[in-house]
């Protein structure tokens, strides 16, 4: 028979285990966070975070689509997507970093993207409009400078400059990721130094393409894909490209994408042709993270540069990446933003 001994010897044993487990618990917050992370934010309907957002323009009234993934209410990360043109789906490698740190991430896909209205009206493709319309999604979604990060990739980090130079009261912090801060200085760049590095017979080939404006050639994406796309865009065979990358690309908009950018991979040729904020970068004084790559499309340098422009900026340094170096350069990437955000 069991003595009554044992069982309060037991319960003693169970109760300091207790004990033992809220004290480890209270000195990780990353796992007190976790007890709430998923907590559902709205009562009613539940559409796993999704929710169409209302926006006006002067062309009329339209819904931007974004998803939110987590509860944290004081750390939300809004992400601006690339291109310009393509969609928020390249950004999902984000899920197996930021949600074991608490962080709250906020798909986003801007008019004329992915899950978002398209009007297929090139007069509202222009950057002003769309700094209007990342301001309308901050209202929508209850951002505010106690909780509100904004993360920009390429076509994104000029979006998220100009949203800060016009509206950085709102934020508590800023990541430019992979986009230097003048055009014309990128156009250079592509030039003077990617080019020179692509094979000649292959480079003449593509100029010849450029020169033509047959930028429909098959011929055109066949060379670009191994000797640039594989080299600056994403470091791995294109044939091993994750399923998200490919997903993105193949939802671009490229009306909107030529619109902005312009057809040809080398610099900027549309509306954005000759945009520079690099005289302005003083002006911005919320902390700031700067991410550059050494085998981008895009001068690592002049990242550098930038970071030490801002008031309080930070420079993370990706060596093995590229463009996208959240998938080229995984650990340093998700080290250096994750570091920046629990700060």
């Amino acid at each position: 028979m069991i003595s009554k001994e044992y069982f309060q010897a037991k319960k003693r044993i169970l109760y300091i285990i207790a004990i033992t487990c809220v004290v480890l618990s209270c000195n990780n917050p990353s796992k007190m966070e976790g007890l709430t992370y998923f907590t559902q934010k709205e009562k009613g309907l539940q559409t796993g975070g999704v929710k169409m957002i209302p926006i006006t323009t002067p062309k009329g009234n339209f819904n931007v689509w974004t998803k939110t993934i987590g509860n944290n209410p004081s750390k939300r990360l809004l992400l601006l997507n690339g291109g310009p043109g393509m969609t928020h789906e390249y950004f999902e490698c984000f899920e197996s970093f930021l949600p074991s740190e608490g962080i709250e991430i906020i798909y986003y896909d801007q008019l004329g993207c992915g899950f978002s209205d398209n009007p297929k009206d090139t007069s509202i493709w222009n950057l002003a409009r769309y700094v209007d319309e990342v301001e309308q999604v901050r209202k929508a979604l209850n951002l505010g400078k106690d909780n509100f990060y904004l993360l920009g990739h390429s076509w994104g980090g000029i979006l998220c400059m100009e949203y800060a130079l016009k509206y950085q009261e709102n934020l508590k912090g800023l990541i430019i990721s992979n986009m230097m801060s003048d055009a014309p200085e990128y156009g250079k760049y592509a030039d003077d130094v990617l080019a020179k590095l692509m094979d000649t017979k292959v480079l003449d080939t593509i100029r010849m393409i450029e020169e033509r404006d047959d930028y429909t050639n098959p011929k055109y994406m066949e060379l670009l894909m191994p000797n640039y796309y594989a080299k600056h865009i994403l470091r791995l065979p294109t044939d091993s490209w994750p399923e998200p990358v490919n997903r993105s690309f193949g939802r671009l908009n490229s009306s909107l994408y030529v619109t902005m950018q312009g057809p040809s991979e080398f610099g900027i040729a549309g509306k954005l042709e000759t945009w520079s904020v690099k005289n302005r970068l003083k002006e911005i004084m919320v902390p700031t993270l700067v991410i550059g790559a050494q085998h981008d499309t895009m001068d690592p340098e002049h990242m550098k540069w930038m970071a030490s422009e801002v008031k309080n900026g930070t420079y993370l340094y990706c060596q093995n990446g590229s463009h996208m170096c959240m998938y080229d350069d995984q650990d340093t990437y998700f080290k250096g933003l994750t570091d920046f955000l629990l700060k």
